[in-house]
């Protein structure tokens, strides 16, 4: 008889066992077997877990030395843990409650597992900036309102909501009616219209459309899912993130993965400069800083957009050119010729199809000679645009892939 998955209670059990047994306890009453597993680093854990990382860590042959090496031996043999239960099919999801210290080393353990798999973090840093803490992931952080100092009133309603969560999410048993071809497609803002016209025609072509919002995170996201083999293609529409990575934007942080080759993967990309013609800062009319003031400006809410100058485009297109040249195959650059955002169209603030061009010479000339580049006469939220990139996209869908190359 197979064996029922468990839910993998993580956590420093050292200084926080009996909060993590009360998730033992509630997990186990609503029918779901546990497996705990302890990540604490000051001491032993007060009761025996099915999983002791301190004792083997302390009691091996290569014992830490000073807390952080102590901490970075326990991330990295509590993730090989984790992602090897979970390969084996003997966990389902996983749960822990801490404080800075253990979020930090239960979402960083967390972050191993796939899109999909439950993942509960009860913490009381919960409601600071959980940017760098979350990444890409599909984590849950639930804020613990009150420190986890052993279990109460208030607590302990917290811990058993976060216990039923997790078992509600390993429960649950959706899918897509239908399998179809899946295609990754980057937007934001200032094209959402192009993104909206491309997702209908690319369904009514028999695609399914997964979007990411091209935020700095988005981005990622869409990359890592690519790297994990989600996508059969990848329509990246805002290449915006480059553009505010470069000028410490409202979308920056992008991570060096962005528009690199998949390993192992030869998914076609088609790649348009969508708001590369300006950075997106955190500034209004109201307070506009004095490096940017007599610069072209398209203002919107707490952001504006800054037309870049030319040497920044020129430094994108040599970037991206640099990117896309790591493997040629199966890359394909589409240029909208009137425009590359909202805010870049006759008659908008940043319009200067001069500096377009600059990007665009630039980029050909710095590209490998197998990538197409294909100018279009549009702007990029035109509907006419919107059905050369679908029919682009399609195009290289229906070129059987030929493997990755191989570096001489």
């Amino acid at each position: 008889m197979r064996k029922t998955p468990a839910i993998a209670i993580v956590g420093t059990f050292d200084s926080k066992g009996e909060e993590h047994l009360f998730l033992k306890e509630c997990i186990e009453r609503r029918g779901f077997p546990t497996l705990t597993v302890n990540v604490g680093t000051k001491g032993p854990s007060p009761f025996r877990p099915d999983a002791d990382l301190y004792e083997q860590i302390q009691r091996g042959p290569s014992a830490p030395k000073s807390r952080d090496e102590a901490i970075q031996m326990t991330l990295q043999r509590a993730r090989k843990l984790i992602h090897r239960l979970h390969q084996k099919g003997e966990v389902c999801g996983v749960i822990a409650a801490g404080g800075g210290t253990g979020t930090h080393l239960c979402t960083s353990i967390m972050r191993v597992l796939p899109l999909g798999v439950p993942k509960v973090m009860v913490s009381t840093v919960a409601s600071r900036d959980m940017k760098e803490t979350v990444g890409t992931k599909d984590i849950t952080m639930m804020h613990s309102v009150a420190d986890i100092l052993g279990v109460n009133s208030i607590l302990g309603h917290i811990l058993d909501k976060a216990a039923g969560a997790v078992c509600g999410m390993a429960e649950s048993r959706w899918a897509p009616k239908e399998t179809k071809k899946r295609i990754a497609l980057t937007m934001f803002g200032f094209i959402t219209q192009a993104a909206e016209a491309i997702k209908v025609n690319l369904e009514a072509m028999g695609y399914e459309v997964v979007a990411f919002h091209a935020n700095g995170t988005g981005g990622m996201a869409m990359e890592e899912l690519a790297r994990e083999g989600l996508f059969d293609g990848i329509l990246d529409l805002a290449t915006h993130e480059l553009a505010d990575d470069l000028k410490g934007g409202y979308c920056a942080g992008i991570g060096p993965d962005r528009l690199e080759p998949i390993p192992g993967r030869n998914v076609p990309r088609l790649v348009v400069p969508g708001g590369l013609d300006c950075a997106v800062l955190e500034f209004t009319r109201a307070n506009v800083p004095e490096a940017y003031k007599g610069h072209p400006i398209f203002f919107y809410d707490f952001r504006s957009a800054i037309r870049l100058n030319e040497e920044e485009t020129r430094f994108l297109a040599a970037q991206m050119a640099q990117k896309l040249n790591r493997e040629p195959s199966r890359i394909q650059v589409l240029i909208p010729q009137r425009g590359w955002s909202e805010a870049d169209r006759e008659g908008a603030p940043l319009y200067d199809p001069v500096m377009n061009d600059t990007f665009v010479q630039k980029l050909k000339a710095a590209l490998d000679a197998r990538i197409a580049v294909v100018e279009a006469d549009f702007h990029i939220n035109d509907p006419g645009f919107a059905q050369v990139a679908s029919e682009a996209m399609h195009g290289m869908l229906s070129i059987p892939a030929q493997g990755p190359r191989r570096k001489a």
